[in-house]
């Protein structure tokens, strides 16, 4: 997966959070289980773009990046 393709799979995501938040009853269990998926499924997504690019950035090869599961993700500082 190069950056292209994680930019247009965050956008995926990014769209399918919105509707769902902007859709009537989003307080059901199904919608809150979702939602915490796409967060999480995000949270790896942009975790994954930051790693390809800094190993370009340090002249390494990007597709050597690796998504990192989501208990490690989910733990950084913002």
């Amino acid at each position: 997966m190069d950056n292209q393709d994680l930019l247009e799979r965050i956008q995926s995501l990014v769209e399918e959070e919105h509707r769902l938040r902007d859709a009537a009853g989003a307080e059901d269990d199904d919608n809150r289980a979702r939602l915490a998926q796409l967060e999480a499924q995000l949270d790896q997504c942009w975790d994954l773009l930051r790693q390809r690019r800094a190993k370009k950035d340090a002249g390494e090869n990007p597709d050597e990046a690796e998504p990192r599961p989501v208990s490690e993700v989910e733990g950084y500082r913002q």
